[in-house]
């Protein structure tokens, strides 16, 4: 078969070349996007009430990677996520007694989550003192798999002048 493949015309062999390049280029993004999304990700039953709550918050219009993994280079993104995948198919497959109930954010997801929350809510961050809190997370905790804010102590409107004093912060 190959040997017929090979007789044939150069110009040929580089059509069916750059057809099978395109496909598998095309099929490569598709399949990434999908990676992405979060109907992929809730395909887990452990993940099916963080989806629910997700997509029921202001930030339902975006991917679930776009806060859970780095985007400083695109090859620490593909690193993290092949990290984490392997991590989930060892839970769901050998390791389903070890699944908690409720599932949080390692220490390096939380870094990673602050990083991206920044990097979106810039704008934002001139109203907040750098030292009010030690990350985003740190208020938002629910932010967007719940309720939002921890409790109505930070739902508090500040008192005329309180930002001013405490720099920022609450």
């Amino acid at each position: 078969m190959f040997k017929k493949l090979f007789k044939m015309p150069k110009k040929w062999l580089l059509v069916l070349a750059l057809i099978v390049g395109v496909f598998l280029s095309f099929s490569t993004v598709k399949s990434m996007d999908y990676l992405d999304s979060p109907g992929f990700c809730q395909n887990c039953h452990t993940m099916q009430s963080q989806y629910a709550s997700f997509m029921d918050s202001t930030h339902a219009e975006l991917q679930c990677n776009d806060c859970h993994l780095p985007h400083k280079s695109e090859a620490g993104k593909l690193f993290f996520k092949g990290r984490a995948g392997m991590t989930h198919i060892y839970y769901n497959t050998l390791g389903k007694n070890q699944i908690p109930d409720v599932i949080h954010a390692t220490e390096r997801t939380k870094g990673i989550m602050n990083d991206n929350c920044i990097s979106c809510h810039k704008s934002t961050l001139t109203n907040v003192s750098h030292d009010a809190k030690d990350s985003c997370t740190s208020c938002h905790t629910t932010v967007p798999h719940g309720k939002g804010f921890k409790d109505d102590h930070y739902n508090k409107p500040p008192v005329s002048g309180e930002l001013l004093k405490n720099k920022g912060g609450f």
